[in-house]
């Protein structure tokens, strides 16, 4: 539930940001603070924050789909859709994952799966559809947004079958602090050198960045991506893009279409469909 309030909170919060600032140097500033106040708590706790020899090389593997692929087409993909809207197709990842077990890990692909996929046609049809014919419709923000979500589902098949020898703190910790410094030799390369004068309602939605969105929601996604199965560590998404298009109305005044609410409601039906364990059937002795 609280994975659920931050994450979805998160994507009007980002969209937000991005009045005042440009969205690679956002991501860049966001995450190192939140990686730098991760690494002082953790250090403080008697962690191990330093990773050894081998370590490093699950640091930048992992690194690459599960932060710097994600949070960086994330980002690209929220500048160019309503934070709702981008909330719903970042977060057909679950669907992306069992797919790709199966394409890649020769996982059973089963009439749920079947169905799921249809589903999360049909939400990225509507949307795609209503991008096109709306007089600013942006759909290369579709496309950012599904990228970001292979992304993400590529890097949580890996996350899962890691062997990893470090604990999993110092992992999320240094792949943000990775992440975030390609993101500043990105934002440098790519984007004005912003003003630095931000607004007070600014400030505090960096905070949030910072401390909500690569603090607490980061260790406890990472920690269930890695310990639990596919199905329990996917259920605290479920209700995120539903929380991210009702809160956008009152964060950045976003008006959701019936496309959005309709979107929403077949992606929540995907994941449910992956998620459910099938009805046991009960044999008459």
């Amino acid at each position: 539930m609280a994975l659920t309030l931050m994450w979805g909170i998160n994507w009007p919060m980002m969209k937000y940001s991005l009045r005042e600032l440009s969205p690679l140097y956002f991501r860049a500033l966001t995450m190192s603070f939140g990686a730098l106040w991760l690494y002082s708590f953790y250090r403080f706790k008697g962690v191990r924050m330093m990773p050894q020899g081998a370590e490093w090389r699950s640091v930048v593997t992992l690194g690459l789909p599960n932060v710097l692929g994600w949070h960086t087409l994330a980002i690209l993909g929220v500048k160019e859709l309503a934070s709702g809207r981008a909330a719903i197709l970042g977060f057909t990842m679950p669907i992306w994952t069992v797919l790709l077990g199966v394409l890649v890990f020769k996982e059973k692909l089963t009439k749920r799966i079947g169905l799921a996929v249809l589903a999360v046609a049909l939400a990225i049809g509507l949307l795609t559809f209503n991008e096109l014919t709306a007089l600013t419709g942006k759909p290369l923000g579709i496309v950012w947004m599904e990228l970001a979500a292979l992304s993400w589902a590529a890097g949580t098949l890996m996350m899962r079958r890691a062997h990893l020898s470090m604990p999993m703190e110092t992992l999320t910790v240094w792949m943000l602090i990775l992440a975030s410094a390609c993101l500043w030799l990105l934002a440098a390369v790519m984007e004005p050198w912003p003003a630095w004068q931000f607004s007070a309602p600014m400030w505090g939605s960096l905070i949030y960045g910072a401390l909500i969105n690569y603090g607490f929601a980061q260790i406890i996604w990472f920690g269930m991506a890695r310990h639990l199965p596919p199905a329990t560590s996917a259920m605290s998404v479920m209700a995120i893009p539903l929380v991210g298009t009702l809160s956008a109305t009152l964060i950045v005044g976003e008006v959701p279409h019936w496309q959005d609410f309709v979107a929403v409601l077949c992606v929540m039906a995907a994941i449910a469909a992956v998620l459910l364990p099938p009805r046991k059937t009960v044999e008459n002795s």
